[in-house]
């Protein structure tokens, strides 16, 4: 797998897809216990899509309609920016190995690359309220003003808790999202409604995870 492209046919994607499944579920077992750094709530959102995937591709393997076409088309984009961000969060650097990546059909990165720099700066977020039960995050940076992240940065970690009261450091904000792709999207139930939010966010490298310094701690009224 090219480090930002996928398979364009979907056979190739759906045996590279159960490969990292397969291979990260057998690693993250008692076997292996170096591989903690993958959360289990990833590894979950893993599953979830690449079974969203297999059952709007399945029935696309014999005669079928132009909808089950689209709804596949719809089902593979969602779930190829889940498996992308699962490997370049994940997989990309140690403890997973070269020998790993080659075979979870994963290209190896070149090594002659100078390190990429802890970011210096923070993200400024965004926040829509303009859609039942979700909020709708986009983000830039406190310097450039841009939208999206900087160069070299890999994604953005928010943090956030529903509060009672504007937290007093950023280690109340107790829950964490993680997007390299704007906008990112939070989902809430319908008894959230109203309540109050709290959350800030950091830029993130790739290597081991690094983040800059966090934002300015934001707040909105779940819709």
């Amino acid at each position: 797998m090219a480090e930002n492209n996928m398979p364009s046919k979907d056979s190739e994607f759906d045996v590279l897809f159960k490969n990292i499944v397969d291979y990260s579920d057998k690693k993250t077992s008692g076997e292996n216990p170096a591989w903690r750094h993958i959360l289990a709530a990833s590894l979950q959102e893993l599953h979830a899509a690449y079974d969203a995937w297999k059952a709007a591709y399945e029935p696309t393997k014999v005669p079928h309609t132009p909808v089950q076409t689209a709804e596949k088309n719809r089902v593979r984009k969602s779930s190829e920016k889940v498996l992308r961000d699962f490997v370049n969060r994940f997989l990309r650097y140690d403890p997973v190995t070269d020998e790993d990546r080659d075979n979870m059909g994963i290209h190896n990165r070149k090594t002659s690359r100078s390190p990429v720099p802890v970011p210096t700066t923070s993200p400024q977020l965004l926040i829509d309220t303009g859609t039942r039960c979700r909020l709708i995050i986009h983000y830039r940076d406190e310097k450039s003003g841009r939208r999206g992240k900087p160069a070299g940065v890999h994604g953005i970690e928010v943090r956030w808790a529903i509060l009672d009261h504007y937290p007093v450091t950023s280690k109340e904000l107790v829950n964490s999202a993680f997007d390299t792709n704007p906008p990112l999207i939070l989902e809430f139930d319908e008894q959230d409604r109203g309540k109050r939010i709290y959350m800030a966010g950091a830029w993130e490298i790739q290597r081991e995870g690094e983040k800059g310094p966090p934002g300015a701690i934001e707040e909105a009224i779940i819709p």
